[in-house]
């Protein structure tokens, strides 16, 4: 077990960087933080055992499922994601069995007044501190405790740090996992929830009109208001991604403007290492295939599945599509059957984990089914880099 120490003085004119220094045991390390909290700054110096984390990105914009998708993410490795025991109320840290999920929002530099009085969103890089998030993102993932700020959404200010211990599988969420390429390049899988602007803009005004009574004409000032940084600063990340979840209108309602029905695509970046991409029917053909029939019912306007190769930014990659949604979940094992690579350990494990999750949303249509699918392949990823870990120190002693 992971033994920590924690020493902390108040430092009052230094700046935050990442130090590591032997210890008297080698398998140890220690970190130094300083990092500003409110109007003062605070030296904590953190010995933790060395231990290697698998690190996830997770990249949307506000309002595009991320909260769902970290928990089917966890639930695909046990037990259910919670806040720290004992710590502040507000945490936006969740911790399950395996996993402890960070919400990037914590590496705001700039708290809800600070924002307003120069001018910037918390999408704008300025707002946020990407030098904290390299350097404790890399304590993390090789094995040391780290000091982490907390943004507190309800009031809008930088709380107390809160610790953090290595887990097994840290999941970094938020509007910039990707943006800084030294946080980047220390990311074992990335995925992308790419929300179309029409469907963006249908969930908002379901959300905002009928649950906090906000007026059309607001929810259209307020989209606006954040597009042009959401363009230049959020989007361009998926570029980046090994998974793409991209959510659009559907093609089987013309001129459909609800945003009820969806059609979602899963883009599956081809050469990624533990990665294999999910296919239909047979892989690398192009294929269009209408399920709806005995074996699986479908109500106007029925479902339909496409898969094929492509380019996306000059990668090559597989990508699997649904347009509409299920009457029946139980019914689902029916398309799960034809899907290959799955990374399932039993037949119906996609159809399990919806039917565990049958009230999340999405869960009738492909976003569940996809982000479900995303879930079992990074634990197969996790595996995989776990055992492959394990092996290397016995092959370097046979060289």
């Amino acid at each position: 077990m992971a033994v920590s120490t924690i020493y902390s003085t108040q430092a009052l004119n230094s700046t935050h960087f990442l130090t590591s220094s032997p210890s008297s045991s080698s398998s140890s390390k220690q970190v130094f933080f300083y990092r500003r909290q409110t109007n003062r700054r605070f030296n904590t110096i953190i010995t933790c055992a060395a231990q290697q984390t698998v690190v996830i990105g997770l990249a949307a914009d506000s309002g595009c499922g991320k909260s769902t998708f970290m928990r089917r993410l966890t639930s695909v490795f046990g037990g259910a994601a919670e806040p720290p025991k004992g710590g502040n109320p507000d945490s936006n840290t969740l911790i399950s069995d395996m996993t402890t999920v960070i919400c990037l929002d914590d590496y705001h530099s700039l708290d809800r007044t600070g924002r307003k009085e120069k001018g910037v969103t918390a999408l704008d890089p300025r707002a946020n501190d990407f030098d904290l998030m390299y350097e404790q993102v890399k304590a993390l993932k090789s094995g040391i405790a780290v000091e982490k700020p907390i943004y507190n959404h309800v009031t809008g200010l930088l709380d107390a740090p809160e610790l953090i211990q290595p887990p097994k599988i840290l999941v970094i969420e938020g509007l910039h996992p990707m943006f800084d390429e030294r946080v980047r390049d220390l990311l074992d899988f990335s995925i992308y929830l790419d929300i179309s602007n029409e469907v963006k803009f249908a969930w908002k005004i379901q959300r905002d009109m009928a649950e906090r009574g906000h007026s059309l004409e607001s929810i259209k000032a307020s989209i606006e208001a954040r597009k042009p940084d959401f363009d230049a600063f959020i989007d361009p990340q998926k570029q980046y991604a090994d998974a793409v979840i991209e959510v659009l209108p559907t093609q089987l309602i013309p001129d459909d403007n609800e945003g009820k029905v969806l059609r979602v695509r899963l883009i599956m970046k081809e050469g990624v290492k533990y990665f294999s991409p999910v296919y239909l029917f047979d892989e690398g053909s192009t294929i269009s295939w209408i399920p709806c029939g005995r074996k699986l019912t479908c109500s106007y306007p029925g479902i339909k599945f496409n898969y094929q190769p492509d380019s996306y930014f000059d990668n090559e990659v597989s990508v699997v599509e649904m347009d509409g949604q299920f009457d029946r979940l139980d019914e689902l094992i029916y398309v799960e059957s034809h899907l290959s690579n799955l990374s399932t350990k039993f037949y119906g494990e996609v159809t399990q984990q919806m039917l565990k999750h049958a009230d999340f949303p999405g869960s009738n249509n492909g976003t569940g089914l996809f982000q479900t699918i995303v879930g079992l392949k990074i634990r197969d990823l996790y595996e995989q880099l776990i055992a492959n870990k394990a092996t290397a120190p016995s092959e370097a002693a046979k060289a």
